[in-house]
């Protein structure tokens, strides 16, 4: 009875209310600290808080460095999607420019994550094509990286990359240093039409051509090496295409032979003080020039895989046929269609 009587008396404190001690603090501890806050107002000199976001010009920049630095897929994703926004917005917002940009998002061209990679060319496909022309050299070194990477679905995405440039500088593309010889010498790569190897691919049989095709053994395969094929009938239609001869005018002609030039350094061409020349990253500023070494280095390594490829039949025997038109100067190709425009 004790016990239970005593468990009833604990039981009962608990539900009674402390008494207070009117006129006296409870003691503080020793180690007690003031986190009471009573101020109604922050003042910041020369500052203001609000709650809205961060100026346009940080915006852009923050996710500019994102779609750069950001570890997670869509995070570069989403901040790519952002600059395209204000890219495409009316009137277009891009305080970094064109050159700023793309010095920034080219490595992107081999990101391991496909949504970025599809993101990257929706931007770039919204860049004023007058702004692209002056870079595309730069632009082609990562071209040329992509295309020759040992992912097949970076290759393919390269591709669309290097179909863009071709529409929206495709003059600037086959004449710039390297434009030339060096992509064709990466689409050589990612065929398997090496020179080196001609000789010894004729001697086994057109079969042997498989061995040394980086796309085909895959699922897409087929449709990847098709596609290949129909770039570089592209490419070399726009760089065997007859320029527009200028209008005559007899002033300008005789200010040619007699006149100083106005340009910086009119005669770089000619090589006096540079570098030994390198026969790769030179210029060939005109349809002679490009047709003269293409002949001299790769139509026969070039002809030789075409045939192989139209024994193979289906899309690669079409795309190797529009091609074969392309070397001949027949028909103008059309690279986003498996069928060349009669």
């Amino acid at each position: 009875m004790g016990s239970s009587n005593r468990k009833k008396k604990e039981k009962k404190k608990d539900f009674q209310k402390a008494k207070l001690k009117v006129g006296k603090a409870k003691a503080k501890a020793a180690n007690f600290t003031d986190t009471s806050f009573k101020a109604k107002s922050i003042v910041v000199n020369q500052q203001t808080l609000v709650t809205d976001a961060t100026d346009l010009l940080e915006q852009f920049k923050q996710n500019l460095s994102l779609a750069i630095n950001a570890k997670p897929d869509n995070q570069r994703r989403d901040a790519l999607s952002y600059i395209y926004n204000q890219l495409s917005a009316k009137p277009p917002n891009n305080p970094v420019g064109t050159a700023g940009l793309l010095t920034k998002l080219l490595p992107l061209l081999s990101d391991s994550a496909s949504s970025v990679r599809a993101n990257l060319l929706k931007l770039f496909r919204v860049l004023p094509p007058s702004e692209v022309s002056p870079h595309v050299e730069k632009i082609l070194m990562y071209i040329r990286g992509g295309m020759t990477h040992l992912s097949n679905d970076v290759r393919n995405d390269t591709l669309n990359v290097m179909e863009w440039l071709l529409d929206v500088a495709g003059d600037e593309t086959v004449s710039c240093p390297g434009g030339w010889l060096k992509t064709l010498n990466s689409f050589s790569s990612m065929l398997g039409w090496n020179p080196s190897v001609t000789s010894a691919i004729s001697n086994q049989g057109w079969t042997a051509t498989s061995a040394s095709k980086t796309t085909l053994g895959t699922r897409k395969g087929p449709e990847s090496h098709a596609r290949q094929i129909q770039l570089l009938a592209k490419f070399i239609q726009i760089g065997f295409q007859r320029e527009t001869p200028a209008t005559y005018d007899p002033r300008a002609y005789w200010d040619n032979i007699y006149r100083l030039p106005a340009t910086a350094n009119p005669f770089a061409y000619l090589n006096l003080f540079g570098t030994p020349r390198d026969e790769d990253s030179e210029m060939y500023p005109n349809r002679m020039s490009r047709m003269r070494v293409f002949d001299a280095k790769w139509r026969s390594a070039i002809v030789t895989g075409m045939d192989g490829a139209k024994k193979e039949g289906g899309l690669v025997g079409r795309a190797a046929a529009s091609l074969d038109r392309a070397l001949k100067g027949e028909v103008k190709v059309k690279a986003n269609n498996s069928e060349p425009e009669q």
